[in-house]
């Protein structure tokens, strides 16, 4: 019969029979490194067997109990701390100490069996970074400490991870070790775990951890990344994800769609909130004033987010009283934020129409009063028509000099010469606010017309100015001589 074989005596037969129920009711998870206590159950020529408190025996070498005598000072019944070394084949197999004979072997097991093992990174070094493992030292190339690129080596420097140990060589003077193919193994685990109970409709919490510009991937469980597309990141119209979010940033997003084959998820941030059309009544009515943000122009006008999610339009024909406007980019463009008055809401076809001219205030009113009949002012040409001169009173406000009134003006030929943008005295002789209206006329006096007259300098000499006039006088002299 092998050394290591025992069995029981006859009277100890009942003795088996509690302890094989005892473990049957008191079971305990045991793992590799953990420290345990067990009674010495029986001591053979080479092993002592332990009571782990489990299913099955923990074996011992009994040369690491013996003492400085070489003697073993143990016996039968006596309680021990010893430490798991290894878990396999049916074998619990333990070890006085981690360190020597007994460190030696727990990490070839761990080698062998790819148990993780918990090192502390001690410092980093030429391709990675050196790892007190056992007190050994292990060496992690750069690329197997994370899954992710490591950026700054001083991050992971006096930390303690679990690795795999990748390679054991001459007796643990050459160990090397893993934490990426440890990292990877646990998240497909968790792969599986996750989406063995998750389902489309779940409301779950993550974290961004890339952002595209398509969307954002979002971190929802250890080695589970999902993708939110742009146009589920919110209510609002976005550009690029990063405008509204950054890495590392928390955000809840409901499961549309997840596929256990392929492992992906997509995932919703904003149908976790309601649809703010839903209550754009209870928000905004006809006649409100709000600020909003330009979020996109077109040939008709401009869109203005005025809250998120809500969109309205301002037509170019309410964008200003103050000017004519032709194209929408003449007066906003896109992230501008514009005073609006809220025109008509339709909640059922989701359009809200907007006004910027009417949220400035409209410079006719009691224009009447400001510009009397009769009165002379002073403006500035700001077209030219065969019809007549187009002339700014001031912002917004733009009456008609009639071709017929310069004609036959005494000082027409002045008139004319006047070119765009050149102040002009105007007399005001009819004003229709209704119709947004001014006829000008031109006033009598002449002299008036001074004051604005472009200044033209004295015509010189010829072509040669000062020195046609030398050369003049030079002529004179001789021919008087």
């Amino acid at each position: 019969m092998p050394d290591d074989v025992f069995e029981p005596e006859n009277n100890e037969e009942e003795n088996f029979a509690d302890l094989f129920e005892s473990y049957m009711t008191e079971q305990r998870d045991i793992q590799v490194g953990d420290k345990i206590k067990g009674e010495i159950i029986a001591v053979g020529d080479k092993n002592i067997f332990i009571n782990t408190g489990t299913k099955t025996d923990g074996v011992v070498e009994i040369s690491e109990l013996l003492d400085k005598n070489n003697e073993l000072s143990c016996k039968k019944g006596d309680v021990l701390e010893l430490y798991v070394v290894s878990i396999a084949d049916g074998e619990i197999r333990l070890s006085k100490s981690i360190s020597g004979a007994g460190g030696d072997r727990l990490l070839q097991d761990a080698f062998k069996n790819k148990i993780p093992v918990e090192g502390k990174v001690i410092e980093k070094c030429k391709g990675g970074f050196r790892v007190s493992l056992m007190k050994k030292i292990a060496f992690c190339p750069i690329s197997q400490m994370d899954t992710r690129y490591v950026e700054n080596q001083d991050e992971y420097v006096g930390a303690s991870f679990d690795f795999l140990i990748t390679k054991f060589e001459e007796r643990g003077k050459n160990i090397v070790v893993s934490r990426r193919d440890l990292l990877k193994r646990e998240q497909e685990a968790a792969k599986k775990e996750f989406f063995t109970r998750a389902k489309t409709g779940d409301i779950v919490d993550g974290t961004v951890s890339t952002i595209m510009p398509y969307g954002v991937f979002v971190q929802i469980f250890p080695g589970v990344e999902a993708l939110i597309h742009i146009s589920e990141l919110g209510w609002s119209r976005v550009g690029h994800p990063d405008e509204i979010i950054k890495i590392n940033d928390p955000i809840k997003a409901k499961i549309l769609d997840i596929n256990s084959e392929t492992f992906k998820i997509s995932l919703s941030a904003k149908q976790v909130t309601a649809d703010p059309w839903e209550t754009v009544h209870q928000n905004f009515k006809n006649g409100d004033k709000a600020t909003g943000r330009v979020t996109r122009c077109a040939d008709f006008g401009a869109f203005v987010e005025i809250a998120p999610g809500i969109e309205g339009l301002v037509h170019i024909s309410e964008m200003s009283y103050l000017k004519r406007v032709m194209r929408a980019e003449d007066v906003v463009s896109p992230r501008d934020v514009v005073a609006v008055t809220i025109k008509e809401v339709d909640p059922v076809n989701k359009r809200i129409s907007l006004s910027m001219k009417d949220a400035e205030g409209d410079p006719w009113i009691n224009i009447s009063q400001k510009y009397l009949v009769g009165k002379i002012y002073t403006g500035r040409i700001e077209k030219k028509e065969s019809f007549g001169y187009f002339i700014n009173l001031e912002s917004g406000i733009v009456g008609l000099l009639p071709k017929s009134k310069i004609n036959s003006a005494p000082n027409a030929s002045e008139i004319e010469k006047l070119k765009i943008d050149d102040p002009i005295a105007v007399k005001v002789e009819e004003v229709h606010a209704d119709q947004r209206k001014i006829t000008l006329g031109i006033e009598g006096d002449t002299d008036e017309w001074k004051k604005f007259t472009p200044k033209t300098e004295p015509s010189s000499t010829g072509s040669l100015g000062d020195l046609g006039k030398k050369l003049q006088s030079a002529l004179k002299a001789k021919d008087t001589k």
